[in-house]
């Protein structure tokens, strides 16, 4: 068998890199641990930590092509991310800008949720621990 330890990373390519950088970093508080620009690409490279850990790749590409992110698509179904205080985190996020669904409660784990999108659309979850 594979003997993983963790995972390492998410990658996310954005459609608008600025708008994208300000969402993860300046609204949900992933903070920079190193930003690059390949020119060779036209392409950014942004690696964000949660909490100090690395956790993040933010990438820009020129014109990147359109992913389906309905829900229940195949593939990814969405990122979720615990929070200690879910009703403050809805309120800020609300407070943004950002629409929300309503919070609702996990039929088997008993805890509450609530979804949101970033910038591209992509279907975010907070998790209350």
């Amino acid at each position: 068998m594979l003997r993983l330890n963790k995972i390492h990373h998410i990658a996310l390519i954005c459609s608008d890199y600025k708008k994208s950088k300000a969402f993860y970093t300046e609204l949900l508080g992933f903070t920079i641990l190193k930003e690059t620009y390949r020119t060779e690409r036209d392409s950014y490279k942004l690696d964000l930590a949660l909490n100090g850990t690395y956790t993040l790749e933010l990438f820009s590409f020129p014109d990147p092509p359109p992913r389906v992110s309905g829900p229940e698509a195949a593939g990814l179904r969405h990122l979720a991310f615990e929070t200690d205080d879910l009703e403050m985190a809805v309120a800020t996020l609300r407070e943004k800008g950002v629409r929300t669904e309503d919070i609702r409660t996990d039929g088997i784990t008993g805890k509450r949720f609530v979804f949101f999108r970033d910038p591209d659309d992509l279907p975010l979850e907070l998790y209350e621990n």
